[in-house]
């Protein structure tokens, strides 16, 4: 059996670059005695539950595991693991979203906790309460193993006390941290401490009068004008979101996190915070941010980009998982044509994965997407090749593809390759949405002309058993009699005739799939019309 910790060693995947240096870091904390082996070494994620759950969200938790399983690998299991996923869930409510039942009812809620403003869609106790749900039930449905947290629940149960009585203590050491980065109008109100007013219930961004470190206490002007005084814990305050980032990684011992590059420039702050209250800042990795089909940053506000329920409407969640695996510090196009070529790398992948010696099955995609145990692959159609079957075909439903799909690969069936009859249905939902609104069909030019008649001729009276190779070979070999310099240009001209778009599969592939019978009529259906 192989030693993958052995192999961990030297992996040069991403995941297992940051699960050495989180290794490291916990061997040095034990020898130090800040830790005992026994504690488990804490991975954790951010949810801010004003919206819904988004394809970044799945991203960092995808990511998250994926390095959490790399950890466990390489450290043989010798220590725990946790990953906690935390709702900034008492943050103050700073626009009501559009998409809500009635919202003009949850105006007079502005700047109250999100855990406070009644739920619009009545289901929960709060809105925070019902993006929390929802949140839990999208990271159920991938089966990612995670410890929900509430920012609410730590601040009143008291989880936080310490580190809030200790940011007490270093109020001064954290102003000096926070103050070089704010602009001079800001710098003249603002305090770490967030308090909540009696008076209103909402969140208040006022400066401190008064700070008691030894009674653990601030005084501040309250919307109605009065001094008040306020205990740091308990939940009467909570931190503003650079401090609260470093005080949670230190009242939750964080060891790991990532986060996208629009955090980069305040990584060190939330560091110098976790530091001034007495924990060593965690390992973190920063990940480029996605861009739409412009090139222009994915916005939650601007709908540009792909949901995680728009992808998976046209494809697996494994072909996401993928996307978001492949160069996590590359800045990548995020838009629905990367879809079928995402799949069909997940495919490919996969179908390598058996054939791969242990130190190269390490290093693949599958490996990490399926936290080491890739399901065995029979997938003998690709999903390229399955929407240009679609395009000719004009199926209704997936049933009148089997017909081909069981000529081309006979012994397949629904039931012994579900996968394959997935894809069947992403298949015609994307050929019907993205693909057939773009088909431009041309005329051939004479040249094209005589070269199609010669195929679709030579189809017609073809006495071998078709498959993938003699069909591409005789296709290949029409082409050259007919004196096409470039090779590529036949094939694209088949494309561009026969299918309505520049590019396809491998021609040999999707006449095997189609029929030769059936590709040649394809062909004189095409010169007849054009």
């Amino acid at each position: 059996m192989t030693d993958f910790s052995v192999l961990a060693q030297t992996a040069k995947a991403w995941p297992f670059e940051l699960a050495r240096a989180l290794e490291k870091r916990v061997a040095e904390q034990v020898k130090a005695g800040e830790r005992t082996a026994e504690a488990p070494v804490i991975f954790e994620t951010g949810y801010g539950p004003s919206g819904l759950p988004h394809i970044g969200t799945f991203g960092e938790v995808v990511r998250t595991t994926m390095v959490r399983h790399a950890f466990e690998v390489l450290t043989a299991g010798k220590y725990a693991t946790r990953l906690i996923c935390v709702s900034d869930d008492m943050d103050g409510m700073r626009k009501v979203p559009d998409t809500v039942p009635n919202p003009k009812s949850l105006e007079q809620y502005l700047q109250m906790p999100l855990t406070v403003v009644p739920d619009p869609f009545g289901t929960h106790t709060s809105y925070g309460a019902h993006m929390n749900s929802r949140l839990c039930a999208f990271l159920d449905q991938f089966g990612f193993k995670y410890e929900f947290l509430s920012a609410t629940d730590c601040y009143k149960s008291g989880r936080f006390d310490a580190m809030l009585r200790r940011a007490a203590e270093k109020y001064q050491a954290i102003m000096d941290v926070m103050l070089p980065t704010l602009g001079e109008e800001r710098r003249a109100t603002y305090s770490p401490f967030l308090p909540i007013s009696p008076s209103t219930g909402r969140v208040l961004y006022v400066p401190m009068k008064h700070v008691d470190a030894a009674k653990g206490e601030v005084t501040f002007t309250d919307e109605d004008g009065r001094d008040v005084t306020l205990p740091v814990t308990g939940g009467a305050v909570k931190m503003q979101w650079k401090p609260d980032f470093g005080m949670r990684w230190a009242a939750l011992g964080v060891d790991f996190e990532m986060f996208g590059k629009d955090h980069q420039a305040n990584a060190p702050v939330y560091s110098k915070i976790a530091r001034i209250l007495g924990h060593r800042p965690p390992e973190q990795y920063v990940y480029e941010l996605f861009l739409d089909e412009k090139g222009e940053k994915i916005s939650k506000t601007k709908g540009n980009g792909i949901s995680v329920e728009q992808w998976l409407a046209y494809a697996p969640d494994e072909s996401l998982a993928l996307y978001q695996f492949q160069k996590p510090r590359v800045a990548k196009k995020l838009h629905f044509d990367v879809i079928p070529k995402a799949v069909d790398e997940y495919l490919t992948f996969l179908e390598k994965f058996p054939k791969e010696e242990p130190a190269a099955q390490i290093e693949n995609p599958v490996w990490h997407i399926h936290s080491g145990a890739p399901p065995a692959a029979d997938v003998p159609v690709s999903f390229a090749l399955l929407m240009n079957l679609v395009a000719v075909a004009n199926p209704t439903d997936t049933s009148q593809l089997w017909g081909f799909i069981q000529r081309y690969a006979p012994g397949t069936t629904p039931a012994t390759h579900p996968l394959l009859d997935e894809l069947a249905g992403y298949a015609m939902r994307y050929y019907r949405d993205f693909v057939l609104p773009a088909k431009t069909y041309r005329a051939p030019t004479e040249h094209e002309r005589g070269a199609m008649a010669e195929l679709s001729a030579r189809l017609k009276t073809f006495d071998d058993a078709p498959t993938s190779d003699n069909l591409q070979t005789l296709t290949f070999s029409v082409g050259t009699d007919h004196g096409f310099e470039n090779l590529r240009d036949w094939f694209k001209a088949l494309y561009e005739v026969l299918l309505g778009q520049s590019q396809g599969p491998r021609f040999g592939s999707f006449a095997a799939l189609y029929g030769q019978s059936e590709t040649a009529a394809l062909i004189d259906e095409a010169l007849a019309r054009g």
